[in-house]
């Protein structure tokens, strides 16, 4: 089963924010049980060291109820970074520290190193080892990426998408780019075009 979320190559802690997303239909949530759980970290695997799909049928109800947490403790940091105008971004102001306390926890609660592997003749490599679980040393390593992201000058490149009913984060990267995606782009342009049409014919 391939998961719900959109993929947009942003960073793992910006693709966490966006599991949860909306269409035509209203807004949905990729990690609503622990199916859509198991497809959203299949979809990563190939984008972490830590994870194989083999880990997925460890996935335990604590798993699913951190990432969920630190989903949305990002979702509200990013709220704040971006000052976020949507309506599904609002939120008590008190609950910024509850959002840092929770990625504070959740990126110190299984600890990851690196290691060298090194055979003769070969090109040495950097591999992530582990002394926890793989899925929750990946939720670990998800919360220290955002400490990262929002601990840099790189979080003044993280955006709220304002395209038409989205509900998604992007880093901005090149200047030019206004939206998620370009489906986004598209729906803006094609709204403005219409508010521009109609305020001519009324």
């Amino acid at each position: 089963m391939d998961t719900d979320a959109p993929l947009l190559g942003e960073p793992l802690p910006v693709e966490l924010m966006n599991t949860v997303w909306a269409d035509r239909d209203g807004v949905h949530d990729a990690l609503r049980d622990r199916d859509g759980v198991r497809a959203w970290l299949r979809a990563l695997c190939p984008r972490t060291d830590l994870l194989t799909p083999n880990d997925l049928d460890e996935l335990t109800a604590s798993d699913l109820d951190r990432l969920i947490g630190v989903r949305d403790a990002l979702r509200r940091l990013a709220a704040e970074v971006t000052e976020d105008p949507r309506p599904t971004a609002a939120s008590d102001p008190s609950a910024l520290e509850a959002a840092v306390t929770v990625l504070n926890e959740a990126a110190g609660d299984t600890p990851r190193w690196s290691a060298l592997s090194w055979t003769p003749g070969r090109q040495p490599a950097r591999h992530t080892r582990t002394s926890g679980r793989a899925i929750a040393a990946t939720v670990s390593a998800i919360a220290e990426d955002a400490i990262a992201l929002f601990s840099q000058d790189t979080r003044h490149q993280l955006r709220a998408c304002l395209g038409p009913g989205c509900v998604l984060y992007f880093v901005k990267h090149h200047p030019r780019r206004e939206w998620c995606s370009a489906g986004c782009g598209n729906r803006a342009r094609s709204a403005r075009h219409y508010q521009r049409h109609r305020g001519t014919t009324s």
